[in-house]
């Protein structure tokens, strides 16, 4: 779950780590009205879930009210590799000595939080990584032991950061590690973080990304999940409570497991084909969650035809099957469906699907077979695997 900058800036402030003062805005009078309350000059900066808002004219100074009237109206609406922006930051200006980078995310490798601090912050870390590695000091923290000041002090040494630095540096790199692991995020990242003319260090931008998985453990996360970037399939799927993506392709996929389902999509690639979406039902396959993700995939017009590949576990083949027959006497399906399934109580199942089998209703005993017959399918009825 990403955040917007501004969203990320108060996640942070709720964690004590300085942030300029600002206000989001919607329209041009209430970025104008905002700027008249912050004082001027102020920064309007557009509110997207992508990067290059700079290079794309997304990010603008404005030293007057006139100022922010225009680049206001200039922003709103623009879009920005694809994404419209619908909202402004308007922030106080900072006077910006230094910018550097920090961040903590989760290296799965090593099964520890990585954090990362370089002296060249403002520009992209992974041009940093690859022109000037030396430049960004790693630490890896044992999520058991947690992480210390001394160890703060230590890492902040080995980056570089001046002395005027340290103190801020430590305290805000200290909370946001706090707020990485209470907060549940999956990234926190700072770029860049500033040391002011006048010594103070503080946050100018902010990336976070959530786990949509911890919502229930932080009532406020329904606000961000509700200003999540979705096109109408995904919102569709999203108040249906399934994990949807939407692609470019004509195979709709369903399977029971996100890795189940990233393998559909690539086993569909493989035989020539292309999926139109990773759509995971998760551990339950019941009526109610199968008409739901048919109902997705049916409203999909670029869907030619739909594979549905689970295999059982906890959730028994025969309950599957059963799931499937009475969700497509609920939903009118315009595409032709190919089934394969596997695992517990697979032979029950493929009894209880079989008496319903037809030209539009057919039945693979492999995935690898299955995925061929849903892009042949697809491809008959001018997908074209695309």
């Amino acid at each position: 779950m990403d955040l917007f900058e501004y969203q990320g800036k108060q996640f942070f402030a709720g964690y004590g780590i300085p942030i300029p003062p600002g206000e989001v805005a919607f329209t041009v009078d209430e970025a104008v009205a905002a700027a008249e309350r912050l004082g001027t000059p102020v920064m309007v900066k557009a509110q997207v879930h992508t990067g290059g808002r700079g290079k794309a004219g997304g990010v603008k100074f404005a030293a007057t009210i006139d100022d922010v009237r225009e680049h206001a109206g200039n922003i709103l609406g623009l879009d920005i590799s694809g994404h419209v922006v619908g909202r402004v930051w308007i922030e106080q200006a900072s006077d910006i000595a230094e910018e550097y980078y920090a961040s903590f995310t989760l290296d799965r490798s090593a099964k520890k939080h990585l954090g990362m601090l370089s002296v060249e912050g403002g520009v992209e870390i992974e041009a940093v990584a690859e022109e000037n590695p030396d430049a960004i000091a790693k630490i890896w923290v044992d999520p058991v032991d947690g992480l210390e000041e001394a160890t703060i002090r230590d890492w902040v040494a080995s980056a570089g950061l001046p002395e005027a630095a340290v103190e801020g540096a430590v305290d805000i790199l200290g909370r946001l590690y706090e707020a990485y692991v209470d907060g549940d995020a999956d990234l926190v990242e700072i770029n860049p973080l500033i040391l002011t003319e006048d010594g103070r260090v503080q946050v100018l931008d902010a990336k976070v990304t959530l786990d949509g998985n911890s919502v229930f453990r932080h009532g406020s996360y329904t606000e961000f999940d509700e200003t999540q970037t979705r096109d109408e399939r995904e919102t569709a799927a999203h108040s249906r409570g399934l994990q949807y993506v939407g692609l470019d392709g004509s195979v709709g996929v369903i399977a029971n497991g996100a890795g189940l389902a990233m393998s559909t999509v690539d086993v569909v690639n493989q035989v020539g084909g292309s999926a139109a979406n990773f759509l995971d039902i998760g551990g339950g396959a019941n009526a109610d969650v199968m008409a739901g993700a048919l109902e997705v995939i049916n409203n999909d017009p670029a869907v030619r035809s739909i594979f549905i590949n689970i295999f059982g576990g906890i959730t028994r083949g025969d309950e599957v099957a059963n799931g499937i027959v009475e969700a497509l006497d609920r939903v009118d399906i315009e595409a032709p469906i190919v089934i394969r399934l596997d695992g517990t109580n697979a032979d029950e199942g493929r009894v209880i699907l079989e008496t319903h089998l037809s030209e539009s209703l057919q039945m693979a005993s492999t995935m690898l077979e299955a995925a061929r017959r849903a892009v042949a399918l697809a491809d008959a009825s001018g997908g074209a695997g695309a």
